[in-house]
């Protein structure tokens, strides 16, 4: 099976990051097509970034996804998830909304680590509007962001472990998500400094997109809308289809 991997952030370090990883955890059971936004933040980090990386991932599943089975949203933020599952024939598994489902089958109270302080209260909202905040006890921040944790990881895991057993010991949560696309690969260095199972969101996302690309799934109806300035691949993806039969006016 073929699945676009879909980094809405412009930053092709992290997509060629995320695309070593996910290649070694699925194994010969996906191939994974890497997929970088062409327009936005490097690494979102507001709600301004995150809203422009929602139609930047439009843009990049419409250039992108033809012939895939499925579509992993590479990002902790999901944006745009529910706009392209929308319009995308084949299932879109977003990161965010997978990690805090595989949490939540984990355990009865979980938390969540990530990068940069402004996520906080936009993950607090997320989470609520995907309908996944149920067993979420608290959210944590460390001061680097997400692109200084890819730049120099080793130098944030100190800072993760020591959030995530706060999460732990303070909230009393009984698993962490170790959330967002340059942290991928970190869970497993943090979990023998934390007593509860920390989660890697990127594994959780792979995990779900193969499920996802093996079920059966219904289309959904074709949306359309009458659009001006779009990127090519995008305004066709969304323009009105003539009906069957109709003759060319």
């Amino acid at each position: 099976m073929r699945i676009l991997l879909l980094n809405p952030n412009t930053s092709t370090s992290v997509t060629e990051l995320l695309a070593a990883q996910v290649g070694t955890m699925s194994g010969a059971a996906a191939t994974f097509i890497p997929a970088t936004a062409r327009f936005g933040a490097a690494y979102i980090a507001s709600r301004a970034a995150l809203a422009i990386a929602g139609h930047a991932a439009l843009d990049a599943f419409a250039e992108h996804g033809q012939g895939c089975d499925a579509v992993f949203l590479a990002c902790f933020g999901d944006p745009g998830l529910l706009a392209l599952r929308e319009v995308s024939p084949v299932p879109v598994v977003g990161m965010l909304e997978a990690s805090c489902r595989e949490a939540q089958r984990t355990a009865a109270r979980y938390a969540i680590v990530t990068g940069g302080a402004l996520w906080k209260p936009m993950l607090h909202e997320i989470v609520a509007g995907l309908g996944v905040d149920d067993g979420l006890v608290g959210i944590r921040t460390i001061a680097r962001t997400g692109g200084e944790i890819a730049k120099d990881p080793e130098a944030a895991l100190s800072d993760l472990a020591a959030a995530c057993r706060s999460c732990a010991a303070e909230d009393r949560a009984e698993a962490v998500i170790l959330g967002g696309a340059a942290l991928v690969g970190l869970a497993a260095r943090v979990q023998p400094h934390v007593l509860v199972p920390v989660l890697c969101s990127v594994a959780s996302g792979v995990t779900a997109v193969l499920a996802a690309a093996a079920a059966p799934y219904r289309r959904p109806p074709v949306i359309a809308a009458d659009t001006v300035g779009l990127g090519t691949a995008l305004g066709t993806l969304l323009a009105p289809r003539q009906a069957v039969g109709q003759a060319a006016g």
